[in-house]
């Protein structure tokens, strides 16, 4: 066990309750001590996701009660281990998914739930594609099973996701259309994805403009009445990718709703007699069911992503750098619409 004395002052945003950016909380304290099977690690970069978006409006559907430290994932070094741990972790950058937490300048996390991070890729260009890496790999080559010459639908093709989903899939040699509001169009056309504006005109008209028999799959975030004519998109033997709901963000009443809603639409879909088919994904599922499976997967998937950074595959977006005591700027940022890319917190 690494035994070091940690001197240093944790600092930490707490979400109270359901409040405004302003409402956040910074509080400080005594570091953490690492326990048997985990590891301390002294947070070098975090980010706004759209998790964190809805838990500060109370909306996310299976946040812990407040108040909590929100923060969905981070990479950091080893400060400490804890018993059982090899102590040979202790110095290592390593990257973690911890659902809340990571709003912190120090967090512990079970060694098993680290994946260690390539040399030669910076802290914040690696936080940007921990949970968005993850989301976008597992979905397009676990879900959806993309294969070369195939054309895709990206919704939000500009965000956290969908900039890293778009990039690797045309690592895959997938065809890509990005929905996007007009003032990222020429971005997008410049990484050779054809743009669609959500913003004016028909969006489904817009596509079958593009791929007139339909796409073969769809990567939708924003749920909601729009989840129809993603379903309607697809070609023959596509599939519908749903891992969120943001067009119910700002709605009123249960915040499982949304989700069962949408779920029951999947089941339907599914068992209609068609060659299209449809999922909800999120990126623990699983981990009730099988941690070692769980982690096999998130260390593989992830270690994947990293190579593909380290190719120049994917190149790491990051809309802008805050320090964790500014998180109520960063989280405006990060909900105004106008951001590309991913909204760092470094501590």
């Amino acid at each position: 066990m690494n035994t070091r004395t940690v001197t240093e002052e944790l600092t930490e945003v707490v979400l109270p309750g359901t409040v405004e950016p302003e409402g956040l909380q910074i509080r400080h304290g005594a570091v953490p001590t690492a326990g048997p099977g985990q590891v301390l690690i002294r947070t070098e970069a975090t980010g706004v996701s759209f998790a964190e978006q809805q838990m500060r409006r109370g909306r996310y559907y299976d946040q812990p009660p407040f108040p909590f430290v929100p923060g969905y994932d981070l990479v950091g070094t080893v400060l400490a281990t804890g018993e059982d741990v090899d102590p040979a972790l202790a110095g290592q950058r390593v990257a973690a998914l911890v659902k809340v937490g990571g709003w912190a300048s120090h967090v512990l996390v079970e060694a098993a739930d680290t994946v260690p991070v390539p040399d030669g890729i910076g802290a914040a260009e690696a936080e940007t594609v921990v949970v968005n890496g993850i989301t976008a790999w597992q979905m397009l080559h676990r879900k959806a099973r993309v294969r070369a010459g195939q054309t895709i639908l990206v919704h939000g093709a500009n965000g956290g996701v969908g900039s890293v989903l778009v990039q690797l899939a045309q690592a895959a040699g997938v065809k890509v259309i990005g929905t996007a509001s007009a003032r990222h169009h020429d971005a997008l056309r410049e990484r050779g994805v054809s743009p669609v504006d959500y913003r004016t005109g028909d969006i489904p008209a817009q596509v079958r403009a593009l791929a007139p028999g339909g796409v073969d799959a769809v990567f939708d975030h924003v749920g909601g009445r729009g989840i129809t004519d993603s379903w309607r998109l697809l070609a023959p033997g596509g599939t519908l990718v749903s891992y969120g709901s943001a067009a119910t963000r700002d709605d009123a009443g249960s915040k499982q709703w949304p989700v069962f809603k949408l779920l029951a639409r999947i089941w339907l879909w599914n068992a209609l007699p068609n060659r299209r088919s449809a999922y909800f994904f999120n990126v623990w599922a699983g981990r009730a069911f099988s941690k070692p499976r769980f982690r096999s997967r998130l260390r593989t998937d992830l270690t994947h992503v990293f190579t593909a950074v380290t190719r120049g595959e994917v190149t790491p977006q990051i809309a802008a750098t805050f320090p964790l005591t500014a998180a109520p700027e960063a989280i405006r940022l990060a909900e105004s619409g106008t951001a590309a890319g991913k909204v760092i917190l470094t501590p």
